[in-house]
């Protein structure tokens, strides 16, 4: 099997596989593993893209041993797979995976688990290489990178390389990040910490620098002359589905907008890069991060929206109130959705403002980014009775239809000047004909490869938590009077509505 052309952002070079490792799963019989990560690195091996010479070791507290663990994932691979199942590479891959069980804060469990690491290495050849993915509840991240330590499982040597994997939220505040962040630098080297963000998994998230830099008509507009405003837009159809004990603690605001929404802002509105390196490209996003106008506690009241679903129709079924939800409290102040109005303090996006949205139970699911040009300014067809000038517009949708559409205006056939919208509309399945992905493919290889360009840098952590402080700040203090605010399967509540009018603009439409 040949591996197919990579998707490299600087080389047309066919990818290598990945490098000889172990990877350790912490959280190994939770759903993300069995949703996400088992498929995605069976969609690296299926891509020829998965070193021959690795293993995966499942580490939780589910009582698993090897052959059982093996069975669960084979029964699970078969649920959650994107792609049909080549029964030769997955029982290739089946035969790699370990399990052991053991408590997170349990020393001798580590013991077990560097054993159980050496032995399966020396069989399949893994060469000493190693990372552990995180996927546990945050309260466990500074747990385990101690016991990692410890047990010598973070300690490089001989050229053997050690990374680690952290899930969001990372940290529920600036402070908490910040002492998150100084405590696994204790154990760890910047280089070795993979923060992770799926969002930076998808095509269209990674192809921004290739569509911004790599085309001559767009570059010299991407700026304050010629773009009237940005609107970024990550909304759900689903509710909280079982995570609602979870959500109370979070909300929408920072389930989202530290991490997710402040990575599409930078990769937005960063300038060039000097290399599609690492730490060139988080050091232009850093910069946008850092130059983001901070809230005062009045703008936070004029510049924020908050809200929470009630019960109302999603696909012509009636579906309950957030306070309905399970694990929600009957009289909840949590939002599930919030909007803000960022502003860029630098040369090119000065007065560009940047309108951030994301809720739960919206009448669309979908994640966009959408820049909104100036109009033309010389009303040249007013006497003819044509209108105003379209106002041109270009969204990059994320998902769930990966693509590119922008918005002209034409002449309508006929002997009359009329003019009308058209949109040329680019889709990545109908182009490339891509196969299903999890998202989690490009990150996984990325780590293996050691490519840290699409994982957050500790700076980048903070300055998103930066960000929203003071709004967690003022909204904990003036808790929300008016919740629920919105019927589910509708675009939002009416305050967010207003905040865009305010300054005569509007949302893109969002229609079922």
């Amino acid at each position: 099997m040949n591996p197919p052309e990579s998707t490299s952002l600087v080389t047309a070079a066919p990818a290598r596989p990945s490098d000889s490792c172990a990877m350790v799963i912490f959280g190994a019989s939770g759903d993300l593993t069995k949703r996400k990560l088992i498929p995605a690195l069976y969609n690296l091996a299926l891509d020829n893209l998965l070193s021959r010479q690795f293993v995966v070791i499942g580490f939780a507290g589910t009582d698993f041993n090897t052959e059982s663990f093996r069975e669960q994932l084979n029964r699970d691979i078969r649920e959650f797979s994107f792609r049909p199942i080549d029964e030769e590479i997955w029982e290739w891959f089946r035969r790699r995976i370990y399990y052991v069980r053991g408590s997170f804060d349990d020393a001798e469990a580590f013991r077990t688990l560097a054993k159980t690491i050496t032995e399966a290495s020396v069989e399949h050849g893994a060469h000493g290489n190693l990372f552990h993915y995180l996927a546990v509840a945050p309260k466990f991240f500074g747990t385990i990178v101690r016991h990692l330590g410890v047990a010598g499982l973070a300690k490089e040597a001989n050229g053997q390389w050690r990374r680690v994997i952290v899930e969001k939220p990372f940290g529920r505040d600036l402070d908490s990040a910040r002492a998150l962040n100084t405590e696994i630098k204790q154990v760890l080297g910047e280089r070795q910490i993979y923060r992770i963000d799926h969002y930076l998994g998808k095509e269209t998230v990674q192809n921004l620098m290739v569509f911004r830099f790599g085309n001559g008509i767009f570059e010299p507009v991407w700026n304050r002359r010629y773009i009237d405003h940005v609107q970024i837009t990550a909304a759900e159809t689903v509710g909280v589905e079982r995570r609602g004990g979870y959500y109370e603690t979070a909300g929408a605001l920072r389930d989202m907008v530290p991490n997710h929404l402040s990575q599409l802002v930078s990769l937005t509105a960063m300038e060039p890069p000097s290399s599609f390196d690492a730490d060139p490209v988080r050091d232009e996003q850093a910069k946008v991060l850092h130059a983001l106008q901070p809230f005062s506690p009045e703008d936070v009241l004029s510049r924020t929206v908050r809200g929470q679903y009630g019960d109302g129709r999603q696909d012509n079924a009636a579906v309950p109130a957030y306070r309905s939800e399970p694990g929600v409290v009957p009289d909840s102040r949590t939002e599930t959705y919030a909007a803000l109005k960022l502003t860029i303090d630098n040369w090119r996006w000065a007065d560009v403002p940047f309108y951030l949205r994301t809720g739960k139970r919206m009448a669309k699911r979908c994640t966009e980014i959408a820049i909104q040009f100036k109009r033309a300014p010389f009303m040249l067809f007013r006497k003819a009775g044509a209108g105003n000038p379209t106002q041109n517009r270009l969204v990059i949708r994320i998902q769930p239809d990966e693509g590119i559409a922008l918005t002209f205006g034409a002449k309508l056939p006929g002997t009359v000047m009329r003019q009308s919208e058209v949109q040329m509309n680019f889709s990545y399945a109908d182009c490339f004909g891509m196969h299903p992905s999890t998202g989690y493919e490009r990150l996984l290889y990325d780590c293996m490869v050691g490519d840290q360009t699409l994982f957050q840098r500790a700076d980048m952590v903070e300055a998103g938590w930066a960000l929203i402080q003071p709004v967690l700040d003022v909204w904990s203090a003036l808790p929300a009077r008016s919740f629920p605010n919105y019927a589910a399967g509708t675009a939002g509540p009416s305050e967010a509505e207003e905040l865009l009018a305010r300054d005569g603009r509007a949302w893109g439409k969002m229609r079922p």
